[in-house]
């Protein structure tokens, strides 16, 4: 076993964010996102059918999570419920901005 680094730089891509997988089990998936300048495309919305707990470990970005921007910095963290719509407005082009996305099964209301 050896340890991995959330900080290990992530393969640029201009048009694409990286996505890594870093935990998956029943119930629950667990994301490493780098962006770099990327942001949701134009008219485009997420709308998880799980709920999506979202922490920015370095960088800065900008939500829009139903009309209301919301600015992450390092250390800021949120949590989105299912079929909440939401985009990222942008991101940091001068530096990676690298997240923690937590997709678990909705909690019964």
């Amino acid at each position: 076993m050896k340890p991995e680094n959330l900080f290990t730089e992530a393969p640029f891509n201009p048009d694409k964010e990286f996505l890594e997988t870093l935990a998956e089990g029943t119930g629950f998936k667990l994301n490493r996102i780098v962006s770099h300048g990327h942001r949701t495309p134009e008219g485009q919305w997420y709308n998880e059918p799980k709920d999506e707990w979202v922490a920015l470990l370095s960088g800065k970005a900008t939500l829009l999570i139903e009309d209301k921007e919301i600015d992450m910095t390092p250390g800021s963290y949120l949590f989105i419920p299912a079929h909440v719509e939401h985009r990222v407005e942008w991101t940091d082009e001068t530096c990676e901005t690298v997240w923690l996305a937590l997709y678990a099964e909705p909690s019964a209301q």
